[in-house]
């Protein structure tokens, strides 16, 4: 287990570098804030309080005024994928 660790940490090391070559970020396009907090059984002050969102921002991708930017949007993938690795 260790060894393939350190391997993936020698991969993100070669990408931070430049190194990238065969990697390509996939982010989707749409996500799914209110099925996310949902699930997480948070209030919308909660889950921006916990995530350091802005409450305006929850509300606006929640209502679809507004679409998270690609940060956001890489940012709630892992916080449904393993919340607790972000808290």
């Amino acid at each position: 287990m260790f060894d393939k660790l350190m391997s993936g940490l020698d991969e993100v090391d070669a990408f931070l570098d430049g190194k990238t070559d065969g990697y390509k970020v996939n982010l989707p396009t749409d996500v799914d804030v209110r099925s996310i907090r949902k699930r997480l059984k948070m209030t919308q002050v909660r889950f921006s309080d916990t995530f350091g969102f802005s409450l305006d921002a929850v509300k606006h991708w929640e209502g679809g005024r507004r679409t998270p930017e690609s940060s956001a949007r890489a940012f709630l993938t892992v916080i449904a994928r393993n919340p607790a690795a972000v808290i």
